[in-house]
């Protein structure tokens, strides 16, 4: 508990059983209720690492993607209660010792989605982040800022931590179950008007942290430009999606 909100770390795993155990030993237990990993059919001893820590282990049968394995992380912390949810990579790229900060500026009311941010400070670079990953990061970052009219140092980051209520009024299920759903998220979060706080975030990068390859870093960020002009034009009235459309009405009261 933090603040009389209930915690909840959930981790979208695949193939993490060499970083899982030092990602879980340095979260932080005083204020964290609960933890659960959702093991999306990995081919390693990712689920039976996860058992042998306690950690509540949902398994997947089939692959579901990233995007398919967030759904059913975000649905089981809602089931369980949780205030607050925070996504954490169980590949040790990004340091569990932030959890505190960002769920302290959720549980304060400060804001309703935090995001750990590689980008402010020099963390990125340093931490290792290949060059041509850094480059697309900030030209698409820029791309969405312009288009969209809002000012974030990253769209990118998989380390964020989210109130209840928006998990609660976004339609993820409409979303993609690929790696773009990180991004159409954000700009669902965005449409609806909820607060959105960003923290410096160190991070690593390293054999055994995830990291998608030049060819799915491609098909991300062209999703990404897509992503970005179907969010105007159901904005502009255009178009309507189903992406943003069931937040019209949310919106509106947001305002």
């Amino acid at each position: 508990m933090h603040n009389g909100k209930k915690i909840v770390i959930v981790m979208p795993a695949y193939n993490a059983e060499r970083t899982l155990r030092r990602t879980y030993e340095e979260i932080p237990h005083d204020i964290v209720d609960e933890v659960i990993l959702v093991d999306d059919k990995s081919g390693d001893a990712t689920a039976q690492v996860s058992k042998s820590l306690g950690i509540s282990t949902i398994l997947h049968d089939q692959n579901m993607g990233y995007g398919g394995n967030q759904k059913t992380c975000y649905k089981t912390a809602l089931q369980k209660g949780a205030d607050i949810v925070i996504m954490l990579h169980p590949d040790y790229q990004y340091t569990p010792k932030l959890i505190t900060a960002m769920a302290s500026l959720i549980s304060e009311g400060i804001f309703d989605c935090v995001l750990g941010s590689r980008i402010l400070g020099e963390g990125a670079l340093k931490g290792g982040m290949p060059l041509y990953k850094y480059v697309s990061n900030r030209f698409l970052t820029v791309y969405q800022n312009l288009l969209i009219r809002h000012k974030l140092s990253e769209y990118h980051t998989g380390y964020r931590a989210f109130s209840r209520e928006i998990l609660e009024t976004l339609p993820l299920d409409n979303n993609s179950n690929d790696f773009i759903f990180d991004n159409q998220m954000l700009l669902q979060i965005l449409y609806a008007n909820f607060s959105i706080g960003e923290i410096t975030c160190p991070t690593r990068y390293f054999d055994d942290a995830s990291s998608i390859n030049f060819v799915r870093a491609v098909k991300y960020g062209l999703s990404v430009i897509m992503t970005t002009l179907e969010y105007l034009l159901h904005r502009w009235k255009m178009v309507s999606s189903s992406r943003f459309s069931p937040l019209d009405e949310f919106r509106r009261k947001k305002r």
